[in-house]
C-alpha cells in the first residue's frame, strides 16, 4: 500500500469513530507484529488499530468478545474502587454506535482510549517486573471469575487443545512430507514418551474438575501496562486471544516464556533451565492477584500447566518443522527445530525440579 493511499485509509478510519475532535496527529505506535497500531490525537489521544483478519478469521465475533469482556471489566474495576479509564481497555464507538469499522478497502478497524503515563516492556529487566506480570494476570482472572466464559467465541479454535495438537503431530510424523522425520527421531520420541500426559488438563475440564475460565492466552510481559510512577501493573492489553480456557494455561505460558533462563531459540541447551526464583516470584504475584478466586485443584495443577504449555509449544514447533516451516516465521534453517529443542530442554528441567515446583506452590496455599 502506498503512503498516500495509507494516509487516505487512515483518515477514513479515524473519521468513522466518535472522537473528541479532528485529527491533530497520527503515528505508528508500539511493537506488535499482528495488528497495525497507531496513536491518534483528536482532542485527546486514542489507539487506532487495523485488525489482522488473515490471522483472526472472524473479526466480528472477536470484537463481540472484547466488547463483552471490557464492559464487564469496567464494571468490576468501578466496583473495586479502581480507575476504569486506566485499569481496562475502553472501546470507542463508531459514529453509528458500532464497536468496529470496515473501511472502503475491506479492512477492520477498532479504537480504544489511550492510557497515558504507563509503558509496556518487552523484556523482564528485574524480578519485580515478573512479579507485577503475575499479579496482573492473576487479577485479570479474579475480575473475570464470574464472567460466563462459554459465551465467548474461540478466536483461534482449539488453541490449547493439547490432545488434538498431539493427534495432528502424529499425522504429520506419519506423512513426513518434507522427509525430515529421520533426522529428529530423538525429538519425536520425546513427544511420544509423554503422549499419556497430553490429555491431563482437558480430561479434568471435561470431568468438571477444572472450571472453564476466561483466559488471555498471550500472557507475556509486553501485554501489561505498567504505571510509570508507581511501577505497578495497571492494565492487561491485547485481548484478541481472549477465549474460554483454563487458568493453568495462562499461568503456564507465562512460566514457559518468562522463567526460562535462555532465549526461546537458544542453540546451546546447557543454558536452558527453569529459574526457580522466577517461578516462585511469578507464582506469588499470580496467586495474590487471583485473591482466592481459583479452586484448590486449579492451584495444585499450576506446575502441570507450566509443563503442559511448554510441552505443547515444543510440539507445535516440531510439527511446523516437519511440515516445512509454514506457520512460525523463521530467521534461519532449523529455527523451529532449535525452538523445539529449547522447549523440550525446559520440560526436562521442570521434570527434574518437579517436587520443588510443587513445594513452592504449596507454600502460598497455607
Amino acid at each position: 500500500m502506498s503512503a498516500e493511499l495509507e494516509t487516505c485509509i487512515l483518515e477514513e478510519a479515524a473519521g468513522a469513530f466518535a472522537t473528541d475532535g479532528g485529527i491533530v496527529s497520527c503515528e505508528r505506535y508500539g511493537s506488535g507484529h499482528i495488528n497495525d497500531t497507531f496513536k491518534l490525537v483528536c482532542g485527546r489521544p486514542y489507539i487506532l488499530q487495523r485488525m489482522n483478519d488473515d490471522i483472526f478469521k472472524d473479526p466480528v465475533s472477536l470484537m463481540k468478545n472484547i466488547e463483552g469482556v471490557t464492559t464487564f471489566l469496567r464494571q468490576e474495576v468501578i466496583k473495586h474502587g479502581g480507575d476504569p479509564d486506566r485499569e481496562t481497555l475502553n472501546l470507542v464507538k463508531t459514529r453509528d454506535g458500532g464497536t468496529f469499522y470496515i473501511d472502503s478497502a475491506g479492512n477492520y478497524w477498532r479504537m480504544y482510549l489511550f492510557i497515558g503515563g504507563a509503558t509496556c516492556y518487552n523484556l523482564v529487566e528485574k524480578p519485580e517486573d515478573f512479579y507485577q506480570s503475575g499479579k496482573a494476570f492473576g487479577h485479570f482472572q479474579r475480575l473475570l471469575s464470574k464472567y460466563p466464559a462459554r459465551e465467548l467465541t474461540e478466536t483461534i479454535p482449539g488453541f490449547h487443545d493439547t490432545p488434538k495438537r498431539f493427534e495432528r503431530f502424529k499425522e504429520v510424523v506419519g506423512q513426513d512430507i518434507c522427509h525430515r522425520a529421520a533426522g529428529v527421531q530423538e525429538e519425536i520420541r520425546f513427544v511420544m514418551d509423554r503422549g499419556a500426559d497430553m490429555g491431563l488438563a482437558m480430561d479434568m475440564l471435561e470431568k468438571g474438575e477444572l472450571p472453564l475460565r476466561v483466559t488471555h492466552n498471550d500472557t507475556k510481559l509486553n501485554n501489561i501496562m505498567i504505571d510509570d510512577q508507581s511501577g505497578e501493573a495497571i492494565c492487561i492489553i491485547d485481548l484478541d486471544t481472549v477465549m474460554p480456557g483454563l487458568s493453568i494455561f495462562d499461568f503456564g505460558d507465562s512460566i514457559r516464556f518468562g522463567a526460562n533462563t535462555a532465549e526461546e531459540d537458544e542453540t546451546d541447551l546447557s543454558k536452558v533451565s527453569l529459574s526457580l526464583p522466577l517461578f516462585e516470584i511469578y507464582t506469588k504475584g499470580f496467586l495474590e492477584g487471583c485473591a482466592g478466586s481459583l479452586t484448590g485443584k486449579e492451584i495444585r495443577m499450576l506446575p502441570q500447566g507450566a509443563r503442559l504449555m511448554t510441552l505443547e509449544c515444543g510440539m507445535r514447533f516440531l510439527t511446523d518443522y516437519l511440515e516445512g516451516d509454514t506457520y512460525f516465521k523463521i530467521a534461519r534453517e532449523q529455527h523451529n527445530l532449535d525452538r523445539c529443542r529449547t522447549q523440550f530442554g525446559l520440560v526436562e528441567d521442570m521434570e527434574k525440579k518437579w517436587m520443588e515446583m510443587e513445594r513452592i506452590v504449596d507454600s502460598f496455599c497455607g
